[in-house]
């Protein structure tokens, strides 16, 4: 196997520094040989996620320092195993959510952090749903535990969590409202959701319209000033699921500074005698504290977003695909808020 991995070239992107598009680097390399316990991961696909974009701004919260791979998850076949690993996974198609290091032809992985992709689902597919996936199954039901009949607000609808999120939201019973812009709206009707413009209308009004008693919901990752409507939408009961805040993302200074005000705010809001609450999500939560725990939780959790996926109740919206050489453009596409779904890198 070794001779194999040993026959192959690693191509992989480093993001140097706070850089344009264009400022991103190929480097080529030897593939790695897996330790005990690791895999190599020859991908299929990874890509773009909001991650990425604040990273080159050197804006994301705990970014490592430059220069780095940037990637946040991927897809791909298990090219070789090293010792202590099950024998049977190699040359299995895999998922794994990396947070650096995916945009890179061969990827060096712990083997208890892969999880295996159903047979007949396709790497781009797969790919659109892994940390989208994830993020979105979690908050649904880990965190605000939407249950039928209820009624929910997604912020950015046709983004890559939020276009997640309404379909698994729409699966579990729940009435939808989602913000988009106009032209994303035919598209959010055909999935059962009811769109609102957050540029023209007045959103709060709007919201109050269609829910007048409040939302039992709200998944908020624009952050910022807006975060306070988020919180006086809610229902008695209710939750707010805050995971981003993509309004600071131009944004100069600190890239710490935005969530801890979200923190804050987050914290002061329980801290009030009320029947609503909030939180800050972030996928990698529990992670340091049990590793096998978060793992399980990992792996169970996507493994029902791929069911999700051959029932038809999600689909994998992609937006474009676009070879590793062309991750400039990827991330330009990415970044200008014209398309609905994920941008998929390709070897």
């Amino acid at each position: 196997m070794e001779v194999i991995v040993n026959a192959e070239e690693l191509v992989e992107v480093v993001l140097p520094g706070k850089v344009e598009p264009d400022g991103l680097q190929l480097r080529h390399g030897t593939v790695p040989t897996p330790g005990a316990g690791q895999v190599v991961i020859r991908m299929e696909a990874t890509g773009v996620s909001f991650a990425e974009q604040q990273m080159r701004r050197g804006r994301y919260y705990d970014q490592p320092p430059f220069p780095f791979v940037p990637g946040y998850d991927l897809v791909g076949t298990v090219l070789a195993a090293g010792p202590g690993v099950e024998p049977g996974l190699t040359g299995v198609r895999v998922a794994a959510l990396v947070k650096v290091g995916g945009w890179a032809s061969h990827v060096l992985v712990d083997a208890a952090d892969v999880v295996p992709v159903p047979a007949g689902v396709g790497a781009a597919e797969a790919e659109t749903l892994v940390v989208n996936g994830i993020t979105a199954w979690q908050m649904l039901h880990r965190k605000a535990r939407v249950r039928a009949g209820q009624t929910v607000l997604v912020h950015g609808a046709n983004g890559g969590v939020g276009s997640v999120l309404v379909q698994l939201a729409r699966a579990a019973g729940a009435q939808v409202i989602g913000t988009a812009s106009a032209r994303h709206h035919d598209a959010l009707r055909e999935k059962g959701v009811e769109p609102v413009d957050y540029r023209t209308d007045d959103l709060p009004a709007r919201v109050r319209a269609l829910a007048p008693g409040g939302v039992d919901a709200v998944f908020d990752h624009v952050g910022g000033p807006g975060i306070v409507d988020s919180w006086r939408l809610l229902a008695p009961g209710g939750t707010l699921v805050s995971y981003g805040s993509a309004s600071t993302r131009d944004d100069q200074g600190s890239g710490q500074l935005p969530v801890l005000k979200l923190l804050g705010r987050v914290w002061l809001w329980n801290a009030l005698p009320n029947r609503r609450h909030a939180c800050f999500f972030n996928v990698w939560a529990g992670r340091a504290l049990s590793r096998n725990r978060f793992r399980a939780r990992l792996r169970a959790d996507l493994t029902q977003v791929f069911t999700a996926l051959q029932r038809g109740e999600v689909t994998a919206q992609i937006a474009a695909q676009l070879p590793l050489a062309r991750v400039a453009d990827a991330l330009r596409l990415a970044e200008s808020g014209t398309v609905a779904g994920k941008v998929v890198l390709n070897p």
